[in-house]
């Protein structure tokens, strides 16, 4: 690739090294708008089952992989290798390469470089089954007990030793939001350059005519806390409350789900975009990293209502674009609900989407590539 060096134009070669590649989700999205950047880089990821029909994102570049993508049961448990991933990034071979790019939330950011080699790192989170959120991983899953829960911690523990060594062959540190930079902070002692994720603004085009129904959307898992929404809603029952999304949770979230509460299951993106157009309010009761569908919602000119901690500080402004509730509880969402009710006519759907241009593909790449041609720039003249 080509970048402009005072003026002129120099030949290096750059490496974007991946955790894993399965679906198309939020750190996906970043890798692809990385990849739009650096369009000759080359990709590297632990494993890579991204189904053939859905692999737009990766703009048919080859996918250089792990010794894991060959070990058995790997496509549906590519997780439980997670002991053997830090070796397995390690193996990956980066010496010819002057710039490194790693997108992690798990290991890529232990990759190995050399002295005359940048690496540049977009910390989606520090693993977070393995520092501050372990206890509720462990719990979540089984393992705050007996045997296998003894040997669990044990792996976290050699894990956390081996996380916090590789965050010296960082030489810049770059976060999806405050709030992942304080946990950079927390972790590492390393200061971290926040440039928010890219959101596809404009495919969520605004709708001034809102409808008398409220909505929320995301796979159903414990930290989403859906269920906890339907709950809240089914004790609110002249409210009316649609639920897109699935996942291991959709029973649970049914079980509270009262009459005025609708579950429609996955919904292709032309419905989720319709609802999201027509309601009168998002609800998000997750404590996010960043968030990137409160941010679609308000592209769409749609409040949110959110939990007030993690990302939704940042995407949602108070009064605004939207309000917070402050405790993940039922009564806390209702209170807050019923707040957004005595002053919703004070939410304009122009102004919120207007907020949401802060977030677009176009700000990153210009944030992103900014900053790495600055970066090399002082790498080259050390």
């Amino acid at each position: 690739m080509m970048v402009s060096l005072e003026g002129t134009y120099t030949l290096i070669k750059v490496a974007i090294v991946h955790d894993w590649l399965v679906t198309y989700a939020g750190a996906e999205r970043l890798l692809e708008e990385i990849i739009n950047c650096f369009p000759e880089a080359d990709l590297f990821a632990i494993v890579d089952f991204v189904p053939q029909n859905e692999r737009g994102f990766l703009k048919d570049k080859a996918v250089k992989t792990s010794f894991i993508q060959k070990l058995p049961l790997a496509k549906k448990k590519y997780r439980a290798y997670l002991p053997f991933m830090p070796l397995a990034v390690e193996q990956f071979d980066l010496s010819g390469y002057n710039i490194v790019i790693s997108s992690s939330h798990a290991v890529a950011k232990g990759a190995i470089t050399g002295p005359d080699q940048l690496h540049i790192s977009y910390v989606h989170s520090p693993m977070r089954y393995a520092w501050d959120l372990q206890h509720q991983y462990l719990k979540e899953t089984g393992l705050d007990r007996g045997l296998k829960g003894w040997l669990a911690k044990r792996e976290l523990h050699k894990l956390r030793m081996w996380d916090l060594r590789t965050a010296n062959g960082v030489d810049h540190f770059l976060a999806n939001s405050r709030f992942i930079a304080r946990r950079i902070w927390k972790v590492y002692r390393r200061e971290a350059t926040v440039i928010y994720p890219p959101v596809d603004i404009d495919s969520f085009t605004l709708c001034e005519q809102k409808e008398d129904f409220f909505l929320t959307a995301s796979r159903m898992v414990p930290y989403k806390k859906i269920d906890l929404i339907a709950n809240a809603f089914s004790l609110m029952p002249d409210k009316r409350l649609y639920i897109i999304g699935d996942g291991p949770d959709f029973d649970k979230v049914k079980s509270k789900s009262g009459a005025n509460v609708e579950l429609l299951g996955y919904q292709p993106f032309e419905v989720l975009r319709d609802y999201m157009q027509r309601a009168k309010a998002f609800v998000f009761a997750a404590e996010e990293d960043f968030g990137i569908v409160p941010i679609e919602a308000q592209a769409c000119g749609t409040p949110v209502i959110a939990y007030g901690k993690g990302g939704a500080l940042e995407s949602v402004t108070e009064g605004e674009t939207g309000l917070f509730f402050d405790a993940q509880t039922t009564p806390s969402i209702i209170e807050a609900v019923h707040r957004f009710e005595d002053m919703k006519d004070s939410f304009i759907p122009a102004k919120i989407r207007e907020k949401s241009l802060r977030f677009s593909k176009d700000r990153f790449k210009r944030e992103f590539m900014s900053f790495v041609n600055d970066a090399w720039k002082k790498f080259k003249s050390q």
